[in-house]
C-alpha cells in the first residue's frame, strides 16, 4: 500500500508511522508500505517490486530482468537490483531513496505494456527484446529457451522480437540469438550444455530423447541425446534434482536406460564453466568402442 492509499482510506501520516512502529506495518520504498504480513523472512521479492514500481508513480514500469523475473523467464542474471522505466527527469530525485532501484528511460508504447501480478510491466516480447540486447550469448538464449518453453513466446513470435531489436545497439548479436533459440530446452543448465556441445562441434541431435522399451514403455526422457549412438546427457541442476527423492528417481531412471543399451552422461553449472570439459566428455563418448 502507498501513502496516497492509507490516506485515501482514512489513515493519517501519524497513525501510518504508528503502525509502522508497533511492527504491523513495513516501509519497503519511499511511501510504500508492505501491511499485515509475516516479516520474519524478511520483505517478499515480489513486494519490493511492487513497492518500488509505486513509488515512483503511475508512469513507472518493471523492465529488463525484473520484468523478466515478474513473468518467471529464466536464464538472465539475478542480482538485488530493481529495473524500472520511468519517463522523463521527475524520478531523478527520488533515486537516492532507491539504492536498489535502476531507474531507465525506455520509449513503451502502451501496447508492449502489461500487468502481471498487478505490477505494470513490459509484455513477454518486449522483455525478452530488451533482455537479450543486454546479455552476453548463453544468457541471452537460455532467456529466449525459457520464454519459448513456457509458452510465454512462440516460435512465430522471434521475428517480432527481431523486429523489436532492429536498429538497437547489440542488435546484431541478438538476432544470431534467436538463431540458436529452443524451446524444448526446460532451464538454463540444459541451454548452456547445448550451446557448450554446439561450440566443441558435438551438438545433440535431439532434445528430450524419449527412450522406450520394445513394449513402448518409457524408460525415462533424457535432457540432450545423440541417437544413433544411443547417447544420452543429463543437466543436473541444483532445484529439480537436489532432493534425496528427485536423486533416488534418477539413479533408477539411469539404471533402466543403461540395461536398454544407452550411455548416460550427467553434467552440472560447474561443468559448463569450462569450454572443453563437456564437448571432450561426450566426444569420447561418441567415439569410444560399444
Amino acid at each position: 500500500m502507498t501513502l496516497g492509499q492509507a490516506r485515501a482510506a482514512g489513515l493519517t501520516v501519524h497513525e501510518v508511522h504508528r503502525l509502522c512502529r508497533a511492527g504491523r506495518w513495513r516501509a519497503v520504498a519511499r511511501g510504500g508500505y508492505l501491511i499485515d504480513a509475516d516479516l520474519h523472512d524478511g520483505v517478499p521479492r515480489r513486494a519490493r517490486i511492487r513497492a518500488a514500481v509505486a513509488s515512483f508513480g503511475p508512469a513507472a514500469v518493471a523492465v529488463l530482468g525484473t520484468a523478466a523475473e515478474l513473468h518467471r523467464i529464466a536464464g538472465s542474471r539475478v542480482g538485488d537490483e530493481i529495473h524500472l522505466s520511468v519517463p522523463g527527469p521527475a524520478a531523478r530525485p527520488a533515486r537516492l531513496a532507491h539504492p536498489e532501484v535502476i531507474v531507465h528511460q525506455l520509449v513503451l508504447p502502451p501496447r508492449q505494456l502489461v500487468r502481471v501480478h498487478g505490477i505494470a510491466a513490459t509484455g513477454a516480447l518486449r522483455t525478452v527484446a530488451d533482455v537479450i540486447l543486454r546479455e552476453g550469448r548463453y544468457a541471452a538464449v537460455a532467456v529466449l529457451d525459457s520464454a519459448l518453453n513456457r509458452g510465454l513466446v512462440a516460435d512465430d513470435d522471434l521475428s517480432s522480437v527481431a523486429r523489436l531489436v532492429r536498429g538497437r545497439r547489440g542488435a546484431v548479436a541478438a538476432r544470431r540469438h534467436l538463431a540458436e533459440a529452443d524451446g524444448r530446452a526446460q532451464s538454463p543448465l540444459e541451454t548452456r550444455v547445448r550451446l557448450r556441445c554446439v561450440d566443441g562441434h558435438v551438438p545433440p541431435d535431439a532434445l528430450q530423447v524419449e527412450v522406450r522399451d520394445g513394449d513402448g514403455y518409457l524408460l525415462g526422457i533424457g535432457d540432450l541425446g545423440w541417437r544413433t549412438h544411443r547417447l544420452i546427457a543429463e543437466a543436473d541442476g541444483r532445484g529439480p534434482h537436489g532432493t534425496p527423492e528427485a536423486a533416488f528417481a534418477d539413479r533408477r531412471r539411469q539404471n533402466r536406460l543403461v540395461n536398454a543399451g544407452w550411455t548416460v552422461l550427467r553434467f552440472t553449472w560447474s561443468d559448463t564453466l569450462h569450454p572443453d570439459y563437456i564437448p571432450h566428455t561426450v566426444h569420447k563418448a561418441l567415439t569410444s568402442p560399444c
